[in-house]
């Protein structure tokens, strides 16, 4: 019997529309709707009983919180339904990476839900969509996939989403997990996978979205050499409960920043040092909290949970270093 997977569609370039089949940029993203795109890819039902169901259609720099929550309480919802064995995620890829780690810390259970894109869009020659749709699906349904925590499958390979970032603005090629490496590949149609990630995730996650409705203010700051700390200022008098401050290397902090963090610090709110480079992990200091190997972007989101829980900055520390 074939397994159950379930499609949300969410928009972004796989489902795009250009005027011309040789345009790949300046399209419509999420033009098209999710019965479409699967009946463009007949051979998906050779793998598993498919259903689709539209969340939203947007281009993927349009996420928002409010979005993030409903698709992950609607795969919480099919899971504890048992409506599907996997779930399949078609989306933008501006910010995909981010809306998988969303789901890998919200998702509760340990069936395989996976993210895909393109970054070419319906329309175009030698689209990917239609491709990355199909591995994914094929992943999704796949016995192996079980307990990896969320995946996110682009270009025949496969990657954890606490660890993968989109690293170049066009090429097919873009997502990478730079330190760690992908978790598998697709090869000539099967997943094969050779590595897992250890940090918590999924099943074994304590964060819990049932009956939010908003997630708490986190803003990132973006270091540079002249920093003054006119954002950080904006940030507390905009009544943040958190920020992440992407630092120069090691996470350093300009002098000139340094004191309005300290004064964020002093009023509550809880400040995590990441850092602007591609990889690396950021070493604890006495004053902020370390954001370990993740990116800016998504230790604001593990910073935004973290916030539904508790302020305790030791509490906090924990779960950066768990998740």
């Amino acid at each position: 019997m074939k397994p159950k997977i379930k499609i949300l569609a969410t928009g972004g370039t796989i489902a795009g529309s250009a005027k011309i089949s040789t345009q790949t940029t300046g399209y419509t993203a999420g033009a098209i709707g999710i019965d479409e795109l699967l009946n463009a890819v007949p051979e998906i039902k050779n793998f598993a009983n498919v259903t689709g169901e539209q969340i939203c259609n947007i281009d993927s720099k349009d996420i928002t919180d409010e979005i993030w929550l409903k698709l992950a309480n609607r795969i919480n919802e099919i899971f504890s339904r048992d409506e599907a064995d996997g779930i399949v995620v078609t989306h933008g890829t501006d910010t995909l990476e981010e809306t998988a780690y969303f789901l890998n810390l919200t998702v509760h259970g340990d069936k395989p839900v996976v993210l895909t894109g393109a970054m070419r869009p319906a329309t175009a020659i030698s689209s990917d969509g239609a491709m990355n749709l199909l591995n994914a699906v094929r992943i999704a349904a796949h016995k192996n996939s079980f307990g990896k925590g969320v995946l996110v499958a682009l270009n025949d390979e496969i990657n954890s989403a606490r660890e993968v970032t989109k690293t170049n603005t066009l090429t097919l090629s873009t997502f990478k997990s730079f330190e760690f490496g992908l978790l598998g590949c697709v090869n000539n149609g099967t997943p094969e996978f050779y590595r897992t990630s250890t940090r918590r995730h999924t099943g074994n996650s304590e964060f819990d979205i049932d009956g939010l409705t908003k997630l708490p203010l986190v803003k990132i700051i973006y270091g540079h050499a002249g920093d003054d700390g006119i954002f950080i200022d904006a940030a507390i008098n905009a009544g943040v409960n958190g920020i992440v401050y992407a630092g120069t290397g090691n996470g350093s902090i300009h002098a000139n920043a340094e004191k309005f963090l300290s004064r964020a610090a002093a009023q509550g709110i809880v400040i995590v040092r990441s850092s602007r480079c591609s990889s690396g992990t950021v070493t604890p200091s006495e004053q902020f909290l370390s954001g370990d190997n993740l990116t800016p972007q998504k230790a604001r989101i593990l910073l935004q949970l973290a916030l539904t829980k508790t302020n305790d900055r030791s509490e906090i520390q924990r779960m950066f270093y768990q998740y």
